[in-house]
């Protein structure tokens, strides 16, 4: 275990946190909810651009536990997982159904990019959420419509 690490609060984000990010501009919503803000070598090259000097990138130190977690998972996300197994308490931030399967059988604590953005409106970082999902339909990233509705409502949009 990291001792760096061990009694501060570490968020861990996983490849589709960092693109869906990227393509509607929210990058820096990240840095400010979040302090310390780590992801793995393997998301960091998945991701294929270089990250912002605040993301921390790190190396999974337990290459077995990777190996196991990457049978059932993308690499990515066996990376994320793997690397918050070696941390006290981390929040995930995955996307992929698979992925917080297996953070939830794993006693993970997790989210993904819409409960991001749902915080950062909840904080006051961002004024409302409908600019950015009108940004996330344009996208690849496959989300219901219904769901994206069901957030603007239950949000007072």
């Amino acid at each position: 275990m990291s001792h760096e690490f061990q009694n501060e609060y570490a968020v861990i984000t996983d490849t589709s946190c960092f693109i869906l990010l990227n393509k509607i501009d929210a990058f820096p919503i990240l840095n400010k909810l979040y302090s310390n803000i780590l992801t793995t070598t393997e998301i960091a090259h998945e991701f294929g651009k270089p990250l912002p000097k605040w993301i921390q990138i790190r190396t999974v130190s337990d290459r077995t536990l990777l190996a196991n977690y990457a049978e059932k998972v993308d690499i990515g996300e066996a990376s994320a997982i793997a690397l918050a197994m070696e941390l006290s308490s981390p929040l995930l931030i995955l996307d992929d159904l698979k992925g917080r399967n297996l953070a939830s059988q794993l006693n993970l604590k997790y989210t993904g990019t819409l409960g991001i953005l749902i915080l950062a409106k909840q904080q006051g970082i961002i004024p409302m959420l409908k600019p950015y999902f009108e940004r996330i339909k344009l996208t690849d990233f496959r989300v219901s419509l219904t769901l994206l509705q069901t957030i603007l409502e239950a949000s007072g949009e």
